[in-house]
């Protein structure tokens, strides 16, 4: 159990070491102030660690894997986390998507190449796309910010009437060809929302956006160098971490101008709740979780036999088929039941990394969306969706390990039920809720803030929750 400092006083304490809990930590370290930082694993990361979970020699992330909002995040730009170790690795193209006629659509870095890829859509993806790629830099600084008058209005303007929609309304009015209706329907998948829902159209453009702009790259060594880099860097501003030991009460802290939570509200509830008010601890209990994934990883004697061998080129494969396959795998989770044909976000990091495995072998990591808290095992499913596209791929695994949502929840007490985004990450919840209800990041008790992935801009690695969480309190208490 790792010892908290016997330290009377620090300006501000941050409970949780996630990309965002770090963020917070690292900016308020910038501006002089004393922080301490504390984590219950025995190790910082939150979603950025890596294990050998199958085999000896064999890294696994454990959770996150692909940084496409790593790449892009404004917070992470300001760093030069190079100098802490961390070196991004950008296969040749950003997202592969295979078909069952034996081919795959290609996410490519290039609009020009992805568009050649579409056939009778090529035009219409360069129509939608070119116009947010020559935005890219001024549509991030907005799109992972809270809730404000935007700072370029113009590029929220045209990104705006594309992405207030559902992803099947944007891929069925905007593309003729299945092809490009079976990319955008994999991005818009990633948003763990069905894709009849307004906000999917959203997220499928801000991936589509980034995988252009800055690539999907992963981390090399894995994605537990990410939370080294941040780590180092906090130690180096002056910083303090303490890890194995766990929070139960607010009361086990030091004494401290402001105490910012990397924690979703179940979580908040069992540190802080007994200094909250009655109404704002109501609303944290009906804080709506998303469904659940369920994780599996594998170790393999040889690289996944596609049968389209441009899946190679990239280190994320979406696996799901069409448009139609995808959209009722989703919309059957958010029923409450399990999907014959899951889709499936599977990442072949070893292809590019080869610190990942032992010569000649290969790590490959995958999910698909399961309802919170499912008890159902989803291997065979799995499994026959990448055979599937990959016919020969389990004679292959030398060693598999699984993670249910319930293993993913004790792994993570933020992941509830699964859940690993800190709840539906709708622009209703993400944004208009909290500016209804209180200023985004703050709780009703002075000096004590939220900066987990529960608030704005929402999930991913990309510490922007952090880092706006942490300008409030340096602007209110510190």
């Amino acid at each position: 159990m790792g010892k908290i400092p016997a330290k009377n006083k620090y300006d501000a304490i941050i409970i949780g070491s996630g990309p965002n809990g770090l963020a917070a930590a690292i900016t308020i370290a910038q501006a002089g102030r004393s922080v301490l930082l504390i984590e219950q694993k025995e190790t910082t990361g939150g979603g950025t660690r890596t294990a050998e979970l199958t085999l000896p020699g064999f890294l696994h992330d454990i959770c996150s894997a692909i940084h496409p909002m790593g790449a892009a995040s404004p917070f992470f730009r300001m760093l030069d986390l190079s100098k802490y170790g961390l070196e991004w690795v950008y296969p040749p193209a950003s997202v592969a998507h295979p078909l069952d006629d034996g081919t795959a659509v290609l996410l490519e870095r290039s609009v020009e190449a992805t568009a050649e890829n579409l056939g009778v859509d090529a035009a219409a993806y360069r129509k939608l796309m070119w116009p947010l790629i020559s935005d890219w830099d001024k549509l991030v600084s907005d799109l992972l910010g809270p809730l404000r008058l935007p700072h370029h209005p113009l590029a929220l303007l045209r990104f705006g009437p594309r992405a207030i929609r559902s992803l099947r309304n944007l891929a069925e009015s905007s593309f003729r060809g299945e092809r490009a209706r079976a990319l955008f329907a994999g991005l818009g998948a990633h948003s763990i929302l069905p894709l009849e829902h307004t906000s999917s159209a959203a997220v499928a453009l801000i991936l589509g956006i980034f995988g252009h702009a800055v690539g999907w790259p992963v981390a090399r060594g894995g994605s537990q160098r990410i939370a080294d880099a941040l780590a180092d860097y906090l130690l180096s501003q002056g910083g303090e971490i303490v890890t194995g030991a766990r929070i139960e009460s607010l009361s086990d802290l030091p004494q401290a101008r402001a105490i910012l939570m990397d924690l979703t509200p179940h979580q908040l509830l069992r540190v802080a709740g007994n200094r909250l008010p009655s109404r704002y601890r109501q609303m944290l209990k009906e804080h709506l979780y998303g469904p659940g994934v369920f994780k599996m990883d594998w170790a393999l004697d040889s690289p996944i036999p596609w049968k389209a061998a441009e899946c190679a080129r990239a280190a994320t494969v979406h696996v799901g088929g069409t448009l139609e396959e995808i959209a009722a795998s989703e919309s059957t989770v958010w029923k409450g039941k399990q999907p014959e044909r899951p889709f499936v976000i599977l990442a072949q990091q070893s292809l590019f990394d080869p610190t990942r495995a032992p010569t000649g072998k290969h790590t490959v990591w995958g999910y698909c969306h399961v309802p919170n808290s499912s008890k159902f095992d989803m291997t065979e499913r799995i499994e026959s969706q990448i055979e599937r596209f990959a016919p020969g791929f389990r004679k292959l695994v030398l060693a598999r390990k699984v993670m249910s949502p319930a293993e993913i929840e004790d792994y993570n007490p933020n992941y509830f039920g699964g859940d690993i985004g800190g709840g539906v990450q709708s622009f209703w919840r993400i944004f208009v809720l909290p500016a209804m209800r209180r200023k985004e990041y703050s709780t009703p008790v002075k000096g004590l803030y939220v900066c987990s992935s529960s608030t704005p801009p929402g999930a991913g690695v990309h510490g922007m929750c952090g880092y706006h969480a942490a300008c409030r309190a340096l602007s209110e208490v510190l």
